[in-house]
């Protein structure tokens, strides 16, 4: 695979770089959550949702993504996460909705999944 730098070509065309050109397909993505009810961005403060709300902001710039951001709280982030996503929220004008784990637990609403019969693993023979 030849990747390219951002270069005018001799025929006066503009070449992008690979990593460009997959940005650039995949700020498409975050636009089809508008055929949605109520569209989020899962956002935990990770690599990937850091790249997903990245693309967001680029495909709906300048107008604010549409989409509120969902952080499940699990109450085992460290602090730098946290302060890191409410600088990110106030820095781009972002809805935040927080859901804690602890609170769905202690109000009953979660239930556990059910959990798969036992199996045997058969011996390799």
């Amino acid at each position: 695979m030849t990747t390219v730098a951002h270069v005018h070509t001799t025929d006066g065309s503009f070449a992008l770089s690979h990593l460009d050109s997959l940005e650039s397909e995949a700020v498409h993505l975050p636009r089809g959550g508008g055929e949605f009810e109520r569209p989020v961005i899962l956002f935990s403060g990770g690599k990937d949702s850091i790249v997903m709300l990245h693309l967001a902001l680029k495909a709906f710039a300048p107008a604010p993504v549409p989409f509120t951001l969902l952080h499940v709280d699990t109450g085992h982030n460290f602090p730098e996460v946290i302060e890191y996503r409410d600088r990110t929220v106030e820095r781009h004008g972002l809805r935040l909705h927080v859901a804690s784990v602890q609170e769905y637990i202690d109000a009953g609403s979660s239930a556990s999944a059910p959990t798969a019969p036992a199996t045997r693993s058969r011996p390799c023979r």
